[in-house]
């Protein structure tokens, strides 16, 4: 079997796994998330699609992650630190040791690469 070398990000290329913040985690609302992991590999590398519905969530980063906002409005607090209001267009990195909540205030959708 080839291993292929060219993948599209998008949400028809696999199933979407459903999800929600721990509950333990959530602060407002009742989200639900979606995710089109189209990228996994064994060094800890995932890439894809994720959607969250309105809700507020304390997160807790121990991987990098480049975001791409897609779509929607939402607001990422750091502890300590300021409360930045990401949209459609906006791209970000989120660093090993980030902590804070996200808020999803319209829908969003976003592109994401992890890595462990």
């Amino acid at each position: 079997m080839t291993k292929r070398r060219f993948i599209s990000i998008d949400t028809t290329s696999v199933a979407p796994e459903d999800g929600a913040p721990a509950p333990d985690r959530l602060v407002a609302g009742a989200p639900v998330f979606r995710t089109w992991n189209v990228e996994e590999t064994e060094g800890g590398l995932y890439a894809g699609i994720w959607e969250a519905t309105p809700g507020k969530w304390r997160i807790s980063y121990d991987e990098w992650e480049f975001c791409h906002i897609l779509s929607g409005v939402s607001v990422i607090a750091e502890e300590g630190g300021a409360a930045r209001t990401v949209k459609a267009g906006d791209s970000f990195v989120l660093r090993p040791g980030f902590k804070g909540t996200w808020e999803v205030v319209e829908t969003t959708r976003k592109e994401y690469v992890i890595r462990l």
